[in-house]
């Protein structure tokens, strides 16, 4: 059965309709259940006794094409189904050819595109084509080039002859061109500045090649960096430590890479970061914080910060949240500081919706997480 299944997929456009199979089957195995004999087939049976029944080679490729509930659901039924009766067996392979032969509907999509290459193409190669594709937005290399962050054009850039930098930087918009001169080290960016002045108009051919440079060597590498370097991750991994272990590791490290120390601190975000928030930003967090929380967080807060959440209240919510501090008496610091990360993180998932903004340590600068 599994071969004639495989003469009807061969012919008569089936093999067009190849992207539509996952869905049959998790269509087919949400569907009420059916007679077999005396015995009655849910749809996670049926879909079961079709995967059997196509076998190894031809189920396979279905497996792979149905997400991990599904596979899950289908694997558990598969393993305590027992014996199907040959009629039934028959009866859903036909259901099955007939419905997908009369399909005449095609999905294109990103994980589709990437299953298709993975059959062909060795997994490194898949990955750089699909990162490329996923990459930074854009309808060209100029337009996807805006939309990387400057700290990691900057990092690429530094290595490049000045000359290749000045035609990138007159390609970018002026603002994003500033930004990536203030990161690279003073000389060499005065360098490209001149380099800049005194340019005439490019040649086309020199475009071109620029573009294939960044192509080949900046855009297909950038899945890495991932635009980010190892300072931030770090900086996220300090920002989740309790106060005494942040201390502890900041300053053994101050002592041996005080640089590096110093841009963690920079690039961390913490609970005295609050106070930058705007007015809108520090309401709309107030309103998706548990109270009790914040009083236990401001309990060990300082002055300023504690100001900062009083002004954005009530003078009546202020009031109650100080006799609410008061009343508590003495708290534990390991409390505080899950009281002052809970915040924090709120913070940060607001701002990732886009409902709060965070500013960066630079006053003059501001960064959605």
């Amino acid at each position: 059965m599994p071969s004639a299944y495989a003469e009807q997929r061969r012919g008569g456009g089936a093999a067009n309709t190849r992207s539509d199979i996952g869905g049959l089957m998790a269509e087919l195995a949400s569907r009420p259940q059916v007679q077999e004999g005396k015995r009655r087939l849910s749809g996670p049976e049926r879909a079961a006794v079709l995967m059997l029944a196509l076998g190894e080679k031809y189920g396979g490729k279905i497996f792979s094409m149905l997400d991990d509930d599904e596979l899950r659901e289908i694997s558990v039924v598969m393993s305590t189904l027992g014996t199907i009766d040959a009629d039934m067996v028959e009866q859903l392979l036909l259901e099955f050819v007939s419905r997908m032969s009369a399909s005449g509907a095609l999905l294109g999509n990103y994980d589709a595109t990437e299953r298709l290459l993975q059959q062909y193409l060795p997994p490194e190669r898949v990955g750089g084509i699909m990162e490329e594709i996923r990459g930074p937005a854009g309808r060209n290399m100029w337009e996807k080039l805006a939309n990387v962050q400057e700290e990691v054009l900057a990092n690429y850039l530094k290595n490049e002859y000045p000359q290749t930098v000045a035609v990138v930087l007159s390609k970018l918009r002026p603002e994003h061109a500033a930004r990536v001169l203030s990161i690279l080290p003073e000389d060499f960016a005065l360098d490209c500045i001149n380099r800049m002045l005194k340019m005439e108009s490019v040649q086309k051919e020199v475009i071109e090649r620029v573009e294939q440079t960044l192509r080949t060597e900046f855009m297909s590498n950038l899945s890495q960096t991932r635009r980010r370097d190892a300072h931030e991750v770090m900086a996220e991994i300090f920002n989740n430590f309790d106060r005494q272990t942040e201390t502890r590791f900041l300053t053994s490290l101050e002592e041996d890479n005080r640089d590096a120390a110093e841009r963690i601190k920079a690039l961390m975000f913490t609970f005295d970061d609050l106070v930058k928030l705007d007015t809108g930003s520090a309401q709309t967090l107030m309103r998706n914080i548990d109270k009790d929380k914040l009083a236990i967080a401001l309990k060990g807060a300082n002055e300023a910060v504690r100001e900062f959440f009083f002004k954005n209240m009530s003078t009546r919510a202020a009031k109650m949240l100080v006799d609410d501090m008061q009343a508590m008496g003495p708290v534990r610091l390991r409390d505080v500081d899950e009281a002052q990360a809970l915040l924090v993180n709120i913070a940060k998932d607001l701002a990732a919706k886009g409902e709060i903004l965070i500013a960066k340590s630079r006053g003059d600068e501001e960064l959605v997480y």
